[in-house]
Parts: structure tokens; sequence; C-alpha cells
């Protein structure tokens, strides 16, 4: 058999180019994976991000400590049963917010619905929970230490100070807080004291009498903002018709100014403090006390309540006109008299008759 030469040809020449295409379709198919599992994570993360949060109740709180970190108020979030999502969605969250470290410590209200975008956007704003105090026209000075004392969210550390020390304590000079404090609604969050109130209040006081006494009428028969102080008291005290606090206001200031005795029945009570029962009677009338202004010429030596605006703007703009006297009506309004004679026909009719 005649010899013919053969061209050698490396047995793993074919293998190599079938191999080269096998581990193409292999990364391929890797890309192709890893781009739907990059798909999945991306589109599961958004909904994580716009999914409310499982808040069960209306009313739900939480409450950030001073100091805390990202990945522990993360890990309360979780522990609280409010989410089961990932941490590190929580990361990457934090992350594209810019927030990580930026968030405020204080109690936020959890309202069905939030989303952790909206959490987490709350919390680097600072909308912390508000609450509410209301300091009622006409309390006094002991009755608001009383609701100060039952408002269980608020610091209690002034329970054990005296009414003076507290006074001192506030730079009220003469000791004696009664009057000081304005009326109002308070906003206060989780952390904040009773003192924070009387703080807040008493300086919105001391503005609004400032700002008042400043725009007085001329014909003010009053030689200070205290004495505005503890008129508009008395004012606030003896009506709760806001029409009438300038005419009341009025015979108080004509009363002064012809040196007449006020002769209010709610000095005379405040001076009984607890010795009255409800009722006064001609012997508590006849009984002396500072603040009795029956036996007494002039103002009593401080307030007896905390006077609202109102009462405050009618003693610095009292009605004009000549009465001197009313009496009750037994209605809630009273009847304004110029003379004795007619005060006396009223309260014959108003009093008298009606006892």
């Amino acid at each position: 058999m005649p010899f013919r030469a053969r061209h050698w040809v490396p047995a793993f020449a074919g293998t190599t180019k079938v191999g080269g295409g096998a581990i193409l379709r292999v990364l391929v198919v890797l890309l192709v994976l890893a781009l739907a599992a990059g798909t999945y994570l991306f589109l599961d993360y958004r909904k994580f991000t716009e999914t409310p949060l499982a808040i069960a109740r209306s009313d739900a709180t939480i409450d950030i400590a001073r100091g805390e970190t990202y990945r522990t108020i993360v890990d309360h979030l979780r522990a609280a049963g409010i989410t089961q999502a990932s941490p590190y969605y929580w990361r990457a969250l934090g992350r594209e917010l810019g927030i990580e470290g930026k968030l405020h410590a204080g109690e936020y209200a959890l309202a069905q619905g939030l989303t952790p975008r909206q959490l987490l956007q709350k919390m680097a704003a600072g909308e912390v929970m508000q609450h509410h105090f209301t300091i009622v026209d006409g309390w006094t000075f002991k009755q608001l230490r009383v609701a100060l004392a039952g408002d269980a969210g608020l610091a209690q550390t002034v329970t054990a100070m005296s009414d003076a020390d507290l006074a001192h304590k506030l730079g009220i000079e003469d000791g004696r807080p009664e009057g000081w404090f304005l009326p109002e609604t308070y906003s206060w969050i989780k952390g904040d004291s009773d003192f924070d109130i009387l703080k807040n209040a008493h300086a919105a006081m001391q503005k609004t009498l400032d700002r008042l006494w400043n725009a007085r009428a001329t014909d003010a028969a009053l030689d200070s903002p205290y004495q505005a102080l503890i008129l508009a008291s008395i004012v606030e005290k003896e009506t709760g018709k806001p029409e009438e606090r300038p005419l009341i206001a009025g015979v108080f200031m004509r009363r002064l100014r012809f040196h007449m005795r006020l002769q209010t029945d709610p000095t005379v009570i405040y001076g009984m403090g607890d010795n009255y029962d409800g009722n006064i009677r001609k012997i508590d009338l006849e009984a002396d006390t500072p603040y009795n202004t029956y036996t007494r010429d002039g103002l009593p030596p401080t307030p007896i309540a905390l006077p609202g605006l109102p009462a405050l703007e009618a003693v610095l703009h009292p009605a004009p006109g000549d009465t001197l006297y009313f009496v009750a009506r037994g209605d809630g309004s009273h009847a304004f008299s110029a003379t004795l004679d007619e005060h006396n026909r009223a309260v014959q009719k108003y009093q008298l008759h009606r006892k």
C-alpha cells in the first residue's frame, strides 16, 4: 500500500471552538440573570419605599431617643413589628435621601398609611409629635398647678416647689405668681416639663401686658401694668359675657377714680380661700381680709385669677359712661346703674325678688 502523507490536526482544536461558544452562552445567561435579579431588587426596593408600614393602631407612635444611630432606629422599627423589610433596604433608602445620621430625636406619630420614605423624611425634618396644654381664662394659679400635675405627659419638676419659689425661679419680683400666666393653648413635645409650660405662659403674659399697656386709653385710672393685671382678673371673674367686660371695666375705673370701694364679690371669695363653700354671706362681706373690697379701698394686693386677653383689653380700653353699679340679673348678664337709688331698685328686682 503506497504511503500517503496526512496533515496532523491537534485533537483539541475543534473542542476549543465549541467550548468558547458554551462559555459565551453561559456569560450571556449569567448577565441576563444578573439583570433580572437587579431589576427585581430595584423594583422590590421601590415597592418597599412606597408600601405603607405595618401600623395597626391610629394612635401609634415611635420614640427616638437622643443619640440613637440610624441602625438602632431601624432595629427599633423592626422590633416593634412596624417593618420586616431588610435592613439593607433601609440603609439604601437612608443613603438615597441623604439623611443617615441626620434624624432628630423625639416622639413621632405613626399615621396609618405612612410609608418608609415619608417616615424618614418626617424624622429628618424633625416633625415631632406636638401635644397641647390649655390654660383656661379665669383659672387661679392653684387650679393651673393642679392641671399641670394631672398631665401625665409632662415631666413633673415643680410639684414640690412653693408658689413663692416658683415665682422667684420665673423672675416674678414680688414672689406672688397669681395672674402672671396668659390663658392660651401651648404646644409641647415629649420631654418638656411643667416648668416649660409655666415659663412660656409667663413670657406670653408679660409680652401681651406690655403691648396692651403701651396702647392703653389715656383715661385709664391705673398707675402700672400690674394694676391692670389685677383689675383684669376681677373683670374676668365678674362676667363671662364678652360684651359686658368693657362695661364692667368702665364701672370699676370710675369707682377707682372717685375713690369708691370696688365692692366686688369675687375678691371676697378669693380672700376666703378654702373656706368658700359656694355661698357668700353677709358675714363674709364684713370679714376683713386683704382681698375684701367691701372693707378696703382700692385694688386687692394681687390678681385673683388668670385674666384672658379680652379682659385685659377691656381694662385698658374701658367703655365710657356714667354707670357706677351693676347687679346680676340671674341669667348671666348684668343690669348697670348710674345712681345708688337706681341700683337699689335693680337689686330689688333681680336679686331680692328672685330669692
